[in-house]
């Protein structure tokens, strides 16, 4: 990447897209934003385009966003479990235009905003059990989660047709705290969340990388080590919230269905059937 490094970010006005917008400068990067609703509060000079990747007339202002900078972070979509109406929309059409759109104006790098979701029907990990490994076949819980292997599969389609690199992260919770029990063992911090999405755009010959995305927590469920591959050095531990959290809230369950999987009570709520 060049000194001067210019990044767009899509989906920026939302959780982790604000948290980004503060952090990824501290690495260097020139932000651009995108988001479907308009952002005022950004500093002042900041690029930013409002434009809602599903609709394809948002196409040229999608484009002028893209063009001239050095790679993407895909974060933009919804990211719960919706009508399948609505994923189709946001999550997997709008993940399409904007490889289509990164193709045409020769964007060589995409980090793609995947989810444990995809793998969430994957039991979770016994105490001291073996950590879940990245190439675990997709077992989405949700149409949420079938829309993060949709875009993993279209990385893969775009990198081997189009030579576009993307690491898809399946990110776990980012969040400033974790909030539960089960967050202590998927939990990214967002400074950790700087620091691997900074590996993922700066990594060379990522090809089509998948990687789990959590911190060093010591209640960890999944194998970090193809993120660490990258560069990424995980610095934080969600153990320091685990007593107030399991005082409150107990400790997770086997036989509890809502605890029985990776994915939790994603894989036990029902789909939100259109009607």
């Amino acid at each position: 990447m060049p000194a001067d490094r210019t990044v767009l970010i899509t989906g920026a006005a939302g959780g982790v897209g604000t948290l980004m917008r503060e952090l990824l400068p501290r690495h260097g990067w020139t932000l651009r934003l995108l988001d479907m609703v308009p952002m005022d509060d950004v500093p002042e000079g900041t690029v930013t385009v409002t434009a809602d990747l599903a609709d394809p007339a948002s196409g040229p202002a999608l484009r002028e966003a893209l063009r001239g900078v050095d790679a993407v972070i895909h974060l933009a979509g919804i990211s719960l479990e919706s009508t399948f109406e609505k994923i189709l929309d946001a999550n997997i059409r709008g993940t399409y235009h904007l490889y289509e759109a990164a193709r045409e104006e020769g964007v060589r790098r995409i980090v793609f905003a995947s989810s444990n979701h995809a793998v969430g029907f994957v039991p979770r990990p016994g105490d001291g059990g073996p950590l879940i490994p990245v190439d675990t076949p997709h077992r989405p819980d949700t149409f949420y989660g079938l829309s993060k292997c949709f875009g993993e599969d279209l990385a893969a389609l775009y990198r081997d047709r189009h030579g576009i690199e993307t690491v898809s992260i399946r990110i776990g919770s980012c969040f400033p705290e974790p909030t539960s029990v089960r967050m202590l063992s998927v939990w990214l911090s967002p400074p950790d969340c700087a620091r691997l999405l900074d590996a993922a755009l700066t990594a060379p010959d990522v090809g089509h990388t998948v990687v789990y995305g959590s911190s060093a927590n010591t209640r960890l469920w999944w194998d970090l080590s193809s993120a660490r591959a990258l560069g990424y050095e995980p610095r934080d531990d969600s153990e320091p919230y685990a007593a107030k959290l399991v005082a409150e809230q107990g400790e997770l369950e086997p036989g509890n269905p809502d605890h029985a999987h990776l994915g939790g009570h994603f894989c036990t709520h029902p789909p939100m059937w259109p009607h």
